[in-house]
């Protein structure tokens, strides 16, 4: 014999199937690409209008769509930020970007692909406050995420 009580249906989903004591699956890392354009000695970057880097400097890019390739990531968020167009070349490096804010983690995986200029000069769109063109000695300079100097310095050196 089935007796219900209170209107609950027992064979409804359970709003939290999961016991009180198991913890929350762990979340996964995101993926993203970064576009590191090189024209001649000088680097494509950004000024990021959105956290967690508001206001310094990286490399135009984003989040790897379900379906999409590394370089094809690269160069839509290339041009979504920027209205560049390049050539993807290669992977140059993966950087892990690990945050804590409060209680929630933060973790991307940065792809890093070097990619030939073709044309533009690029107009801030989308996540970018504005665009530049730099050099090392420049780019030294700036106030900037994590790691963009030293993948400058590897896609001049591979760019060769």
């Amino acid at each position: 014999m089935l007796v219900l009580t209170a209107n609950v249906d027992p064979f409804a989903p359970q709003e939290n199937p999961r016991p009180m004591n198991e913890a929350a699956p762990p979340r996964l890392p995101i993926a993203a690409a970064i576009a590191v354009v090189v024209r001649g000695e000088r680097l494509l970057l950004v000024r990021r209008s959105h956290r967690p880097d508001a206001g310094r400097w990286g490399f135009p890019g984003g989040k790897i769509e379900p379906g999409e390739t590394v370089s094809a990531a690269a160069l839509r968020e290339l041009d979504e930020e920027t209205g560049v167009a390049a050539d993807a070349v290669e992977v140059l490096t993966a950087l892990d970007v690990i945050r804590r804010d409060g209680e929630t983690l933060h973790h991307y995986v940065l792809v890093a692909v070097l990619c030939r200029w073709r044309r533009g000069e690029g107009i801030a769109a989308s996540d970018a406050q504005e665009t530049g063109w730099f050099d090392l000695a420049a780019i030294a300079t700036l106030e900037k995420s994590p790691d963009v100097e030293r993948v400058a310095r590897l896609a001049l050196a591979r760019a060769q």
